[in-house]
Formats: structure tokens, sequence, C-alpha cells
């Protein structure tokens, strides 16, 4: 890779690193759906006015209900479960189970017959990732955490099915609308029940790092990164792009561990590995001999 793809890659990998922070932070002083709120109304501020002046909304004709499939799947379900989750969870155990994201993209790939070949390796993969979670869950998972990890699940099996939408509906029409109308559509939809709640008289009580939290996970975490990701999508293409889901897991558990002083767990010295282990197995492009299916 160029010079640039490098430092885009470089600059992703520790932005998507940071929102499980972020968002273990603001969720102490605002409801999860306030968060997706803020996030999605500032990240559309940017995002938004950029596909305007593009002119590329109208290539989006005839491929709205694929729009709302991806809006639902990348953003509605999992920005809100990420959230919610993170009120009962470290967000150091949110991210390593996002981390699954890989897994469960091969796996539906698989299912869904866009990818009918399943090597050795991937195989092998799944079964490695699927143990680590296993062993995180078993260490580190107590009471009533247990809705917290399906909710973090939940928004896992978004994140790897909303990229199939783009691959296979939404391939051909221009990624950046895609991602500003998708935006757009959440904030109005968590616009009630985010302005429900929200009383001004309490707003000057709130910690002014749960607002900037808030500020850095709507325009760097949401609108900058996306436009980063374009940029390094073009530069690199979008297999080696993938790497950075490898890497922001990794970023997120040190920030936790290191900024909010969550517990380095056995669940997460031994879970963790075999999680990213398995994800990058289980989409490795191994010709070795494999299980057909």
């Amino acid at each position: 890779m160029s010079r640039r793809a490098w430092g885009l890659f470089a600059a992703l990998s520790i932005i998507w690193g940071l929102p499980y922070l972020l968002i273990k932070v603001a969720v102490v002083d605002f409801s999860p759906a306030q968060i997706v709120f803020v996030r999605t109304l500032l990240g559309a501020a940017v995002i938004v006015p950029l596909v305007i002046h593009q002119k590329s909304l109208r290539k989006l004709k005839g491929v709205w209900v694929w729009v709302l499939a991806f809006a639902a799947l990348e953003i509605t379900g999992p920005f809100w479960l990420i959230g919610a989750a993170e009120q009962q969870v470290p967000s150091s155990l949110a991210a390593i189970m996002i981390a699954t994201v890989p897994m469960i993209g091969a796996f539906s790939a698989w299912a869904l017959r866009i990818d009918d070949r399943v090597t050795l390796t991937r195989f092998v993969g799944l079964i490695v990732g699927f143990v680590g979670v296993g062993v995180l869950v078993g260490f580190d998972v107590r009471g009533g955490s247990w809705w917290a990890i399906v909710q973090l699940l939940l928004a896992a099996v978004g994140y790897a099915l909303a990229p199939i939408i783009i691959a296979t509906k939404l391939s051909k029409v221009p990624s950046e609308a895609v991602i500003g109308v998708a935006l757009a559509l959440n904030a109005l939809i968590f616009a009630p029940a985010a302005l429900a709640k929200f009383e001004p008289a309490q707003a000057v009580n709130i910690s002014w790092v749960s607002w900037a939290s808030l500020v850095v996970l709507g325009f760097l975490c949401t609108s900058i990164a996306f436009i980063l990701l374009f940029r390094l999508i073009a530069e690199a293409g979008p297999s080696r792009t993938v790497v950075i889901t490898y890497l922001n897991p990794v970023v997120a558990v040190l920030l936790g561990v290191v900024l909010l002083s969550e517990p380095l767990t056995l669940g997460i010295l031994i879970g963790f590995p075999l999680v990213l282990l398995g994800s990058i197995l289980a989409t490795s492009r191994s010709k070795a001999i494999g299980l057909q299916t």
C-alpha cells in the first residue's frame, strides 16, 4: 500500500476503536436513544451537504428499499444496541463481541449462498472464533449481563449483514449517498425518543466529558471516519480495508483498560486472541482443501 493508504489505515484503526470508550462515558448521562440521535445528527450534518453538492441522491432511484434495509442493519439496530449493552458491560467486552462481525459475515455469506466454498481454514476459523466467544462469556458474564451479550451479538449480526447489502444490492450507487441518507433517516427516527427525555434545566448538570464524548462520537467517529473509509477503499481496495476490523477491538480494549480502569480479565486474555484468530481464518482466501456446500 502507498504511504497515504497506510496513514488512512492507521487513522481509521484508532478512530473506530474509540466509540466503545466514548459510548461508555456518554451513557452515564445520556440514554442510548439520545446518543444515537446526536451521533447521527452530527454525522449527517457533515455528509449530507457533501452528497447534495455531488448531486448523488438521484442515483438512489430504484434502490430505496435496500437503502432503508442498510440503514436499519448498519445504524438503527447496532448503534442503539451497543449503547444499551454498555449500560451493563465494560466497553472492552462490547468491543470484543463486535469483533465477531467477520465470522458472522463469513457464515452469513455461506448460508445465503453468496460464497459457496467453505474451506477447511474458514471452517476452523469459525470454530476457533466461537470457542473464543464461549470462553469470554464463560469467564466474564455474570447475572444481568446476559441480555447485554445478546444485544451485542444482534448488533454484530447487523454489522455483518449490512455490507452484504452494499455488495449485492447497492454496489452501483455512491456509498456517500447511502451513508448520508442512512444517517439522516436515523436522526429523524431517534429524535422523538431522544428529545422526549431531554430536560434543558438538567443539561447544565451533565458532565462536560459526556458532552465532549457525544461531539467526538458524531463528528470524528461517524462523519469523518466514513469519509476516510471511502478514501481508503479508493486507495487500497476493499479487501485490504477489512483488516481494520481486526485492529479496532485491540484499540478499544487498551483504551478501556488504561483510561476507564476496566479489568484485564482471564476471559479477555484467552478469549480475545481466539476471537481475532477465528475472524482472520474465517475470512481467509486460503485455497487449502476445503468442505464444499
